[in-house]
């Protein structure tokens, strides 16, 4: 058998109590996994454009075990509603904003990877009131590569008109600098979610931050990074596709008191990669600490 035989997606989720849910988020029906004591400090984890709530299933379980935690699947994605008009940043952050409130969660700490980090970052500087503690995990929001942008963009359209098994395959390794981490079941669970009813029509909505002139008015600039009162932890990867490690850097000395890191082999899923060492890092992190690898760059 291949050493992926025994791998699986949901057997992440192995010894842990969780649950999974949709809430009417201000009339947007919005599908969650939730894990913890909903008493605890709450903490919303936000995925990438194209993803999903299972982007963090192989951290729930540690997380919920100190906070409330929930990964959400953001407006246009997953199984929660998809969005008739394109997806700018303030639609997310007016989604986001809603989903709190119909979740009774006055404030909490956010941690976004890829699109999700571009969000989160905004929602710290809008509304400071409501971010307790900030990770940013190789996010969006500071630069614009074209190239980049039109592979995303071109992958993911492809994916959703054709939602085929390499296809999809194609569009999760380009997350991974380990391919051998995209589980057959990853692949399965994100092609019925791009081939459910309404997604071709929607990912062009979901993908208007990669036209260059939406992008550039949504993009955060130093004088935006330099309004965020959140303790904030900036981590990047060695193996990012979207950006090497200066750019993660640079994002980071924007930040008042921001901490910075880079986990090694690793992709633009780090989270998902290499689970143990970025629960390490970011659990050391949320219940206020400094993790060992990480440095004060300002």
């Amino acid at each position: 058998m291949g050493a992926n035989a025994f791998k699986s997606l949901w057997a992440e989720l192995r010894g842990t109590s969780f649950s999974q849910g949709w809430i009417d988020a201000g009339g947007i029906s919005t599908r969650y996994l939730h894990s913890g004591n909903t008493d605890a400090k709450p903490l919303i984890l936000l995925h990438g454009v194209g993803g999903h709530a299972e982007a963090y299933v192989r951290n729930l379980k540690s997380h919920g075990e100190c906070f409330s935690a929930w990964a959400i699947d953001m407006i246009g994605h997953g199984w929660s509603d998809k969005s008739r008009e394109p997806l700018e940043i303030a639609r997310y952050i007016d989604h986001l904003l809603r989903f709190m409130d119909a979740a009774k969660i006055d404030r909490a700490h956010f941690s976004g990877e890829s699109l999700g980090g571009w969000v989160a970052a905004r929602m710290a500087i809008d509304h400071p009131d409501r971010v307790d503690r900030l990770v940013l995990n190789t996010a969006g929001g500071s630069q614009a590569d074209p190239k980049v942008m039109e592979r995303l963009k071109t992958l993911s359209l492809q994916a959703a008109s054709d939602p085929s098994w390499d296809f999809i395959k194609a569009r999760l390794e380009w997350l991974m600098a380990d391919k051998s981490k995209v589980f057959d079941d990853l692949i399965a669970t994100r092609q019925a979610i791009y081939a459910q009813p309404g997604m071709k029509e929607a990912m062009p909505h979901n993908m208007i931050l990669q036209e260059l002139e939406v992008r550039r008015r949504n993009m955060l600039y130093a004088d935006d990074y330099g309004r965020i009162q959140a303790p904030t932890l900036v981590l990047w990867t060695s193996h990012d596709p979207t950006a090497d490690v200066s750019e993660g850097r640079r994002m980071a000395t924007m930040i008042p008191g921001a901490l910075f890191t880079v986990m090694d082999g690793c992709g633009h899923w780090p989270q998902f990669e290499d689970a143990d060492t970025f629960n390490r890092i970011h659990l050391r992190f949320l219940n206020g600490g400094t993790p060992p690898e990480a440095e004060r760059v300002n």
